[in-house]
């Protein structure tokens, strides 16, 4: 069992080389099936997920493996059409392997994928899809047994821009006679790096970042060399690791441009965020505050894979950071682990409260109350923001009968008790003083 052992207590100082994006790799892996030749790429990432491909790849037939940092892969002797069912249970991204599979070899044979503790994430959109594309499909028995002799384009509108969907389809359809258009489509940069490496070897595919995809399928493929995306949710964690401990890092080859709803966050929270051609800075001198409300959401959204290692950031902000999932059941199984840290999180339903360094009754709600959640103690003449000011700026926020909103509630609760007790000692002490 592999183990980190982490010191806190310093400042992050210096530079680091994002990886490249499992998330572009995985499709791309999946995608070299059609090209039945031989792909070189460069920038992959030495992950579990990745490892698990290759050896799907393998099972197959093909040819993949590692030459120095560059993963080499040759599926022109592809031989088999189905997926062992250890293989796909290593993880949930095996299923997009289905399309690939299918359009090159007429049929394919997979088992439920496996590897996701994230809660409910069903693959009917992609079964749907295929069989819109004229695919045969019987999943009875936890088995997908599936056939086309003849795949052909056609519109299709996705129900929810799932990504994996979208990309499942998009291999699919390279193989199909004639367009296809996939309408709602998931526009999140991985699929635009997919659409990018499947036109390097000769397809013919545009609008991949918007909500339509086109693909002129029915075009030979061929083999190339491809460098892989940088890995924007990689960059996010060394962002909220800076944000976190303070200090100032550059992130070499980020991205700004896919990063924008985290870098938004982070500034308005007290950071300084530069991006460029090069790459990110991220500094943090002063003290964190609380941002508005967290909302993860489809690209370009708030991204759900960066929610835990925000809120973990954010433990060290004054006042209350709340979140709010609305992708994932089971994204917050991270909170049990930062309590027995010492975190202050409440969660109800898809929200959750951080109360960041102070408590409900201490520093979170001190600053709160007499500063309007600045990051500073104001000075006589400086302008703040009234308490008043911030529960009726918060309830357009709060989500009916959630933590946050009760919170809200609670707090304006305090503020009259607050207002009611000062009366009743003024209009005491204004009858003593009548009375003596």
């Amino acid at each position: 069992m592999s183990r980190l052992l982490i010191r806190g207590g310093n400042r992050l100082q210096g530079e680091v080389t994002i990886q490249g994006a499992k998330n572009s790799v995985l499709p791309i892996l999946a995608a070299t099936i059609l090209t039945g030749g031989s792909v070189v790429l460069r920038r992959c990432p030495r992950l579990r997920d990745v490892e698990a491909s290759i050896r799907i790849l393998q099972a197959l037939g093909c040819k993949a493996g590692w030459r120095g940092e560059v993963l080499e892969v040759d599926t022109a002797g592809m031989s088999g059409c189905d997926v062992p069912d250890a293989l796909m249970r290593e993880m949930r991204s095996s299923v997009i392997f289905l399309g690939a599979i299918l359009a090159r070899c007429g049929e394919a044979v997979l088992t439920s994928p496996g590897g996701c503790e994230l809660g409910p994430r069903p693959i009917d959109l992609h079964l749907s899809g295929l069989r819109a594309l004229g695919a045969e499909i019987d999943d009875t028995g936890g088995t997908l047994h599936c056939k086309a002799a003849k795949l052909t384009g056609r519109e299709i509108v996705l129900g929810f821009p799932s990504v994996g969907a979208t990309e499942n389809l998009m291999l699919a359809a390279c193989g199909a006679e004639g367009v296809t258009a996939l309408s709602n489509a998931a526009r999140e940069p991985e699929i635009e790096d997919l659409q990018s490496f499947l036109n390097t070897c000769g397809a013919a595919i545009t609008g991949a970042g918007t909500s339509t995809v086109v693909i002129r399928g029915g075009r030979p493929l061929h083999g190339g060399t491809y460098t892989i995306l940088p890995d924007r949710i990689a960059a996010a964690t060394y962002l909220c690791g800076a944000a976190s401990a303070g200090g100032e890092v550059f992130l070499r080859d980020a991205r700004e441009e896919h990063l924008s709803a985290v870098t938004a966050v982070l500034r308005e929270a007290g950071c300084n965020v530069t991006g460029g051609s090069a790459g990110i800075v991220c500094r943090r001198t002063g003290r964190l505050t609380a941002p508005r409300p967290i909302r993860t959401a489809p690209y370009p959204g708030f991204p759900t894979d960066a929610q835990a290692i925000l809120m973990a950031a954010l433990l060290r902000c004054r006042g209350a950071a709340v979140f709010e999932e609305n992708l994932f059941s089971s994204r917050y199984r991270h909170v049990d682990e930062l309590a027995r840290m010492g975190a202050d999180i409440r969660v109800s339903g898809r929200t959750a409260v951080v109360l960041g360094v102070g408590r409900a009754i201490g520093e979170a709600m001190a600053i709160i109350m007499v500063a309007g959640n600045v990051s500073n103690m104001p000075g006589l003449f400086t302008p703040v923001r009234f308490l008043t000011t911030g529960i009726i700026s918060g309830m357009a926020y709060a989500s009916v009968g959630s933590l946050y909103q009760q919170a809200l509630y609670s707090i304006g609760l305090v503020l009259f008790l607050f207002i009611m007790l000062i009366n009743v000692f003024l209009n005491v002490c204004v009858k003593n003083r009548k009375e003596g």
